[in-house]
């Protein structure tokens, strides 16, 4: 079998901007009942020809079965293409969130530690997040909730393009920052904006763009690489983490905010012990989440290398 030798982001990069500007157009023109259709139609080719996204699901589905001990979990044809077609849900709520239909109100919020009032106040701290559910309740959360800036650090290479659809979608209180390199400069940006109050909010199950800075965890059950990036920045920025995920159910969404840890320090002794610490922590919450909505979790790509994962 080949295998495409490039990063997922290397390879995903265009068609996430292309998608997300036929998204921007579509909230304008279209709305959501016209668009449905033929984003289903889309996904459906991508599930009929997405030989590795099938892979990968189907993969991610087999761990989170053995894991958790329930073989109703294990993979199936069925549930692989359910698991497509609930990523075609999450790109339409995107649209209720960029179109302003969603209120925050509409969400149910699980956040016993109150850190929604905690975005008032007067130092930012960092959420982490997942491709799990609906991350782009950051808006919600930054438009809606407590007009507090967002700023969304990626991977990308052109997050000021992606910023300028994100401002003719409506979103002023959101920011993508490119942060594929931890340089000076940005952690001095970064620093700057936690100090004026922003919040900063990143993904913590993606790897680098070129591989980068990984540790390698435990998750599912079986060793994979995880990205040290939020823990490195956490530390070098000294602000609290949190987790955020955005679950959808029978009764609509539902948002969770918890309080992950006040500080991730070390000393150069002792940094990449406590950086795999937290990594390890991370995967710990994720996959318990990943439990609750196991459709959701929307990694496409072999998250497992082949020679880190069990054989079937």
């Amino acid at each position: 079998m080949s295998h495409d030798p490039r990063h997922w982001a290397d390879r995903e990069e265009r068609g996430s901007f292309a998608l997300m500007k036929l998204t921007a157009w579509a909230v304008r023109l279209l709305g959501r009942r016209l668009l449905t259709p033929m984003l289903y139609g889309i996904v459906l080719y991508f599930f009929v020809f997405g030989r590795t996204a099938r892979r990968s699901i189907a993969e991610f589905h087999r761990n989170l079965a053995r894991w958790s001990g329930q073989p109703g979990l294990r993979p199936s044809t069925g549930r692989v293409f359910r698991q497509f077609m609930a990523f075609a849900d999450s790109l339409l709520d995107k649209l209720d969130v960029w179109n302003g239909k969603l209120d925050v109100e509409q969400i149910r919020l699980d956040d016993p530690a109150g850190l929604r009032r905690q975005m008032r106040g007067q130092r930012g701290q960092m959420l982490v997040g997942a491709h799990l559910g609906n991350l782009e309740v950051c808006r919600a959360l930054a438009e809606l909730g407590e007009k507090v800036t967002m700023n969304v650090l990626v991977h990308t290479k052109h997050a000021e393009r992606f910023n300028r659809l994100l401002g003719e979608a409506g979103a002023t209180h959101l920011r993508l920052v490119q942060v594929s390199e931890l340089d000076p400069a940005i952690m001095l940006q970064l620093s700057q904006r936690l100090d004026n109050g922003e919040w900063l909010a990143i993904a913590g199950d993606r790897v680098p763009l070129h591989g980068g800075r990984i540790v390698q965890v435990d998750f599912l059950g079986q060793p994979a690489a995880f990205p040290q990036g939020p823990w490195l920045l956490a530390g070098l920025l000294k602000c609290p983490v949190n987790l955020f995920f955005c679950l959808k159910d029978a009764q609509g969404y539902r948002m969770i905010l918890e309080p992950f840890t006040d500080a991730v320090q070390w000393k150069r002794s002792d940094r990449a012990e406590v950086i795999a610490h937290w990594a390890a922590r991370y995967a710990e919450r994720l996959a318990h989440y990943c439990l609750q909505a196991p459709q959701q979790w929307f990694n496409f790509y072999p998250f497992w290398k082949p020679d880190e994962s069990s054989s079937s």
